[in-house]
């Protein structure tokens, strides 16, 4: 692939946009079916449970928070207007249920008042925070002084196989993203390491792992 190539994946893995759109949005969810499982098990979404969600790309996961109890409400927010837009048509019976709500919004303003989610979760998304601090903040704001947040992410020596990833990434170790969250009013309670199959990358054989972090606020 040459450089501009590489530029136009970063692009969209960030924020899918144009005709390609909806196929970037297929694409993530095949390729990070395992990771958002993971997560979402590390999540363990229960009754009376208040969920967000930054980045939820399409939507396809939310089933899998929403069928487990009838009590469990869920917020999407997402920097893709074309990914709201797909995400609140597969999930539209859930909608209709008033048990899901889908926003286009920046992660830094959030509209959403304060002190409304027991969990909140991201997958992917925090290699593209622009202002890690302002963006934490606003998890904080809006997180309930019980609550938990859990941060699933591929670690910085796995992301740097990826030649896109010099477009836009930051990227973190263990250490790194222990360190942004500590210096951010948060308390790290677990990172776990799961191991995913082999994934070819242009020929390439890429192992394949990802990193799930849960932590509270301080």
């Amino acid at each position: 692939m040459n450089e501009e190539q590489l530029k136009g994946i970063a692009a969209q893995l960030r924020q899918p946009h144009g005709d390609n759109a909806k196929e970037v949005g297929e694409r993530m969810n095949q390729g990070n079916a395992q990771m958002n499982r993971d997560v979402l098990a590390a999540v363990n979404a229960q009754a009376e449970n208040n969920i967000l969600e930054i980045g939820m790309g399409n939507g396809f996961f939310v089933k899998e928070i929403l069928a487990k109890d009838k009590t469990i409400h869920y917020t999407g927010v997402d920097f893709s207007e074309l990914m709201v837009v797909e995400a609140e048509q597969r999930n539209e019976e859930w909608i209709k249920e008033g048990r899901a709500v889908f926003v286009h919004a920046d992660l830094a303003s959030l509209p959403l008042d304060n002190d409304l989610y027991n969990k909140i979760f991201t997958v992917n998304t925090v290699y593209f925070w622009e202002d890690p601090a302002k963006n934490l903040a606003q998890l904080k704001r809006v997180m309930r002084t019980d609550g938990r947040l859990y941060i699933g992410l591929r670690p910085r020596h796995q992301m740097e196989q990826y030649p896109f990833t010099k477009y836009g990434f930051n990227l973190f170790s263990q250490e790194e993203i222990t360190k942004l969250l500590t210096n951010n009013g948060f308390e790290v309670l677990n990172v776990t390491l799961n191991k995913e199959p082999d994934f070819d990358f242009n020929g390439q054989t890429i192992v394949l792992e990802n990193m799930v972090v849960e932590a509270k606020v301080r």
